[in-house]
């Protein structure tokens, strides 16, 4: 007897929201990627080797767990830690570098495993996750307005089509604004093809070498810096919309696909945090339980991108820089509204929510790790001494 599984409804909001999630992720850090091979080494085949890597390892991640869990899980790299790497790599061998992936990555399952991670995470108060996420957003929507300046033909014309689509066709907005921007880009002469030729190459193998002074060196920040700055804003991202995954099987998962792809460059799998909020916004799909589809058409861009090797780095590289902050400040909008909302909807925890926010918001980094921990570290502390007195 065959059994009928129920097919999700599919809309092309969630085709341009997991589309633009992807084109997000890879214009704005793909470069750090491909300076991490240097960094370590690789010749250039191996670079775009690693470029096609990460792709299929952010598809496998990212296809994977929305399907299993029915939830926007969206995977990404470590931004900030692929930024240590990029720094830290000069003095060592690839073999060393591929042992600091390991070591990391099995740090992460390790994490998963035991669930020192997952109690972190739940005993933060969602007024905080979501001031959290508010001032990692605050950025991409300040920079939207402030490319005006730089090219207001381009940006302009991009608000201008956005304002029009959210008043006759809201839940087109950001496919307006897309096509709009790419007609401007256009006639302006703004976007710029390479001339050399696409493939796809297959990273081999490399095998790692572990020393103590590159495991504690650089693969101890390498591993904090990934779990503050990157993991806990994704959980961060996905308890503020109201989705409760199991964390500890998060980190396992994201943890074990990394580690299994170390030696061919897949230095690092997270759960996405800013890529991730753009495929949980109300104009995805009204329904919560129906947005997971746009995380899961991502990934399938994700694949695409590894399958096509530097094909879609071509295509991003193409189009330029303001088109895609003022997309991303744009498509984000709406999650940053209700993100403000929820962070100071409780009287009690406005103080601590605010400083969450600014120190996000702020953009500071101490002792290598990037302002989202601290803004959560300097929240908590209000929290304690101000909420759970009068408490």
């Amino acid at each position: 007897m065959l059994i009928a599984i129920p097919c999700p409804r599919f809309t092309l909001p969630m085709l341009v929201s997991g589309f633009v999630a992807v084109l997000v992720g890879y214009s704005s850090t793909g470069a750090i990627i491909y300076q991490v091979a240097q960094a370590a080494g690789a010749s250039p085949v191996q670079g775009g080797g690693w470029l096609s890597m990460i792709g299929i390892a952010m598809g496998i991640g990212s296809l994977g767990l929305s399907l299993f869990y029915r939830m926007p899980i969206l995977a990404a790299w470590s931004t900030p830690g692929a930024a240590l790497l990029a720094t830290s790599f000069h003095s060592i061998s690839i073999n060393e570098a591929v042992g600091v992936f390991v070591f990391t990555n099995a740090l992460i399952v390790l994490s998963g495993i035991t669930g020192l991670f997952a109690r972190l995470m739940n005993s933060i108060p969602s007024s905080l996750a979501a001031a959290m996420l508010a001032g990692i957003l605050l950025r991409f929507g300040l920079q939207t307005f402030a490319d005006l300046q730089s090219n207001f033909t381009l940006c302009g014309s991009m608000c201008l089509a956005w304002l029009l689509a959210r008043r006759w066709l809201a839940r087109y907005a950001i496919l307006v604004t897309l096509i709009a921007g790419v007609a401007v880009a256009m006639a302006q002469g703004a976007i710029h093809f390479p001339p050399h030729p696409v493939g796809f190459t297959l990273p081999d193998a490399v095998m790692p070498h572990f020393t103590l002074t590159t495991l504690i060196g650089i693969g101890l920040p390498y591993f904090l810096v990934t779990m503050a700055s990157q993991n806990a804003p994704g959980i961060a991202t996905l308890q503020a919309h109201g989705y409760a995954p199991s964390v500890s099987s998060l980190m396992s998962w994201t943890g074990l696909i990394a580690l299994v792809l170390s030696p061919f460059g897949g230095f690092s799998v997270c759960v996405a945090a800013i890529t991730a909020a753009i495929c949980m916004g109300e104009d995805v799909d009204p329904d919560p339980r129906r947005r997971w589809v746009a995380s899961a058409i991502a990934g399938v861009f994700y694949l695409i991108a590894g399958f096509s090797g530097a094909l879609i780095g071509v295509l991003f590289s193409a189009l330029p820089a303001v088109l895609i902050q003022a997309l991303a400040g744009l498509a984000l909008l709406a999650t940053l509204g209700g993100s403000l909302q929820r962070a100071l909807a409780h009287p009690a925890e406005r103080d601590s929510a605010l400083i969450t926010f600014l120190i996000t918001a702020s953009g500071v980094a101490l002792l290598g790790i990037g302002s989202a921990f601290w803004g959560l570290v300097g929240g908590l502390i209000v929290h304690l001494l101000l909420v759970r007195k009068s408490a």
